[in-house]
């Protein structure tokens, strides 16, 4: 073989060596077990009403990380979610008020450094990494007709500019469309308008980052259901499958939907126990381990069926006890951690536990580190439910 065959040849061989190393949607999914960096860098601007739709940089935004109250984010809190046995990160972040050209949805520098300081911070502890589009409020709280042109243009800008300034990040790096997309105030059933305008963001986002080329042409992209509520896309065809470009088919796009489910126990509190196998302890929800797994199957069937990875990218229990039965209780929430995660790991769900730093006795009480305090792990008992064997 002479130098210039042998040069082909191992030129085809590395071609053919990366085509074939592409991760797939499900198998990103498989196995992963993540952490939401909430109240963080998707908070408003400080001094700025959380549900602004406001698009430009005021004074102060580059702050915003801290503007909900939690402290400026490091490589300690990072190393301390790998350190407690995640194996990936949701970054949510708002784009809105670090906009420098609203008609070109410009995205701040100073932002967008900070960004991908997180993101590499998170890759360097090997952890898989989701970035968002996440209270974007011109687009969430707009699910009309009426905005549907203007809102996917302006999507496609956004879009178009994270894309690009993250397309060299390999495929640990996921990207997901929409955040909680609903009507202001209105968390209940959505209408055909609603539901098609959700379709139309999610065809946007694939179509713009497909485009923008590289490593994005095969990204992992996740797309969601109305509000994020799976109920909202698995029944009655109402969620449409984004097409991906040619050749891709639904390998590299999940669903993803957020699971607080039942909300009467895992949210509002009405119940203190979940599950039959705590029903002699009081009142149960009538939302059991079965309502789980057959929902969950619903959805293998569903997507996982069509090719399509699962993401639950918010859940969780929020701390909610009677003081005298508060260790039982924490059990108990232990027990719904342990088969909530073990469920989804059977079915290659990946799962990103909700942490807002809220601590206390009942709702949005979602807290597992202290960031205030070194990251101290102060919900235990989360933990253990996760990562129980």
């Amino acid at each position: 073989m002479n130098k210039i065959t042998l040069c082909t040849f191992f030129l085809c061989l590395a071609v053919c060596s990366s085509i074939s190393a592409q991760v797939t949607a499900k198998e990103w999914n498989r196995d992963i077990v993540g952490w939401n960096l909430g109240n963080q860098f998707e908070c408003s601007a400080p001094g700025q009403d959380g549900e602004s739709m406001a698009i430009g940089n005021p004074d102060g935004a580059d702050k915003a990380e801290t503007a909900w109250g939690n402290p400026v984010v490091t490589k300690k809190t990072i190393k301390a979610v790998k350190d407690a046995g995640f194996n990936a990160i949701r970054i949510p972040v708002r784009w809105q008020c670090h906009i420098n050209n609203d008609k070109a949805m410009v995205i701040s520098k100073t932002w967008m450094a900070r960004i991908k300081e997180v993101i590499d911070w998170s890759l360097a502890q090997n952890l898989k990494v989701i970035i968002n589009v996440h209270h974007e409020k011109w687009l969430e709280s707009l699910p009309y007709y009426k905005n549907q042109e203007e809102n996917n243009r302006k999507l496609a800008l956004l879009w178009m500019n994270i894309a690009n300034e993250l397309k060299e990040y390999d495929e640990r790096l996921a990207f997901a469309g929409t955040n909680e997309v609903h009507e202001p105030g209105k968390w209940g059933a959505p209408t055909a308008e609603n539901l098609a305008v959700q379709n139309s963001y999610n065809q946007t986002f694939v179509d713009i980052v497909r485009a923008t080329g590289g490593n994005n042409e095969k990204r992992h992209l996740m797309v969601q259901t109305y509000v994020c509520n799976p109920e909202f896309g698995i029944n009655n065809g109402d969620f449409i499958v984004p097409k991906d470009m040619e050749g891709n088919g639904n390998n590299y796009l999940s669903v993803e939907f957020h699971y607080y489910n039942p909300y009467d126990y895992c949210g509002e509190c009405k119940y203190y126990w979940w599950g039959e196998a705590f029903k002699s302890q009081g009142e149960i929800s009538p939302s059991t381990e079965k309502t789980l797994t057959d929902f969950f199957d619903k959805v293998v069937n569903t997507w996982s069926a069509q090719g399509l990875g699962i993401c639950i990218g918010e859940w969780g229990v929020t701390d909610h006890y009677k003081g005298s039965e508060v260790d039982k209780m924490h059990e108990n929430v232990t027990y719904y951690c342990k088969t909530f995660v073990d469920e989804a790991r059977k079915r290659g769900f990946s799962t990103f536990i909700w942490d807002n730093n809220h601590f206390g006795n009942g709702p949005e009480m979602f807290g597992i580190f202290d960031r205030a305090r070194g990251m101290k792990v102060k919900a235990p008992w989360i933990l253990q439910g996760i990562f129980a064997q």
